[in-house]
């Protein structure tokens, strides 16, 4: 199968067999994702996608697919049922099918829709909640008001899906630390279950830098970035301030942290803000830049 690069994938979906179902992102405005700023979205065609299953199809025991690439769930709902009965039919083991998906593809799906793509086999979405501070959700060009956020993951969790979210530590800079993390922690105090949460490091490529800063200090002021003891003080303020529905089971293995974390919240809460409280004082417990990536 030739994919049409680049392929973004989470770090659990490492060994998972990848169909790309789309091409690029829906909206991709964000000023601080550099992801898909190469493709033009589109939608591609049933052939081409049962074409693709067919060819991994000799791997006939795999349990797990991802729907590529940014977000498969923009598809109308009935074209994303033919493909999850055609991926059943090819891997007659198939336990899980999880997919990208942003803000407005849940908002714009009904609750029926969800609850049907649940039934034909989606069963995770990877959500990009980025920060639950209003204005600089604006700030960074994603417009996205918290509340109607968490109508939206509380959509998905009604249909049983599992839902895998992110926060982007850092995204505020030194002035809006503060909101951007008491503001995150509230969302998902506020969302029935989010089965995983998961922290990023702000990192910014050479083609978002310019517009990143412009941006923000158009809408704000100058953009301080954090350093890594900032963004470690951000987590554990985070972790501090989260007190969820149902338990959390929390992770920092992007490659992008400076602190790789595992944990359960609330159970892991204290062992957790201690391994912060250690690495902020020592920086030879953080990851190298050399191994980091974004």
């Amino acid at each position: 199968m030739n994919y049409h690069e680049p392929v973004y994938r989470p770090p659990a979906e490492a060994n998972s067999i990848i169909i790309q179902v789309t091409l690029g992102c829906s909206y991709n405005k964000c000023s601080f994702c550099s992801m898909y700023e190469t493709k033009t979205f589109q939608t591609r065609s049933l052939d081409e996608i049962f074409k693709d299953i067919d060819s991994m199809s000799i791997y006939s025991d795999e349990r797990r697919v991802f729907l590529a690439d940014g977000d498969a769930l923009a598809c109308d709902t009935s074209f994303l049922v033919e493909v999850l009965t055609y991926l059943k039919k090819s891997f007659p083991k198939l336990q899980r099918v999880s997919s990208y998906a942003s803000p407005y593809n849940l908002l714009q799906k009904s609750q029926e829709e969800l609850n049907l793509l649940r039934e034909h086999g989606l069963s995770l979405v990877y959500y990009g909640i980025e920060s639950g501070n209003h204005e600089l959700l604006k700030y960074v060009n994603k417009p996205m008001n918290p509340d109607k956020m968490a109508e939206g993951l509380n959509k998905a969790t009604k249909a049983n899906m599992k839902i895998s979210a992110t926060l982007i530590l850092g995204l505020g800079g030194k002035n809006l630390s503060k909101q951007h993390i008491e503001d995150s922690a509230k969302l998902i105090n506020k969302c029935e279950h989010i089965n995983y949460l998961s922290t990023l490091q702000l990192g910014l490529t050479s083609t978002k830098e310019d517009n990143f800063f412009k941006r923000f200090e158009k809408k704000n002021s100058e953009f301080i970035f954090c350093d890594d003891k900032d963004m470690l003080e951000e987590q554990r303020r985070l972790i501090s301030l989260i007190n969820p529905k149902k338990p959390i089971v929390f992770r920092s293995n992007h490659a992008s942290n400076a602190l790789p974390l595992k944990g359960t919240l609330p159970r892991n809460k204290e062992d957790l803000i201690g391994t912060l409280s250690l690495a902020i004082e020592d920086s030879s417990m953080l990851r190298p830049m050399f191994l980091r990536g974004f």
